[in-house]
């Protein structure tokens, strides 16, 4: 498995943006009330990303070669997967958040702040969900294989 390029991190972002802000404006449109995320969201969302860092330490440890633990390969490639599913789930939730933001601030009527702080909120828990996603990717990416022989000193004479 490979870890999550920027492409998609940043194509899951604007289809994010565009979700949010197209969603909110088809909800208002239609006469519907604009989308408030709750604040458990954010919180969630950290909660979720401060989790999947805690599942990938072990791992992280056993790469490294600072346990003597037996490391289960299907628990390491779990872990991995759910890495990358935050990293992905954390870009679209983080441009939804920003969709909704810039649908709230460019009405002519200006919502109220705690509107705009919790969709705010929302965009700042999901990148850090974004951010503990890659995280944890990089402590479940195993090393380079060295495919060199090691190079031994010899006598020249």
């Amino acid at each position: 498995m490979k870890r999550t390029h920027a492409s998609a991190v940043i194509a899951f972002t604007l289809a994010g943006v565009v979700l949010g802000y197209l969603g909110d404006l088809a909800t208002v449109s239609a006469g519907g009330k604009a989308i408030v995320p709750p604040l458990s969201l954010p919180v969630t969302l950290v909660g979720v990303a401060v989790v999947v860092v805690a599942l990938a330490w072990p791992i992280r440890r056993a790469v490294k070669g600072k346990t003597t633990k037996h490391l289960d390969p299907f628990r390491a490639m779990r872990t991995a997967v759910l890495a990358k599913a935050c990293s992905l789930s954390g870009a679209l939730v983080f441009g939804f958040g920003i969709g909704i933001t810039l649908f709230l601030v460019t009405r002519s009527v200006v919502p109220a702040a705690d509107t705009v702080w919790l969709t705010l909120a929302t965009a700042i828990g999901a990148a850090l969900l974004l951010a503990g996603g890659l995280v944890a990717e990089y402590f479940c990416t195993l090393p380079p294989d060295d495919t060199q022989p090691e190079k031994e000193e010899h006598a020249h004479a």
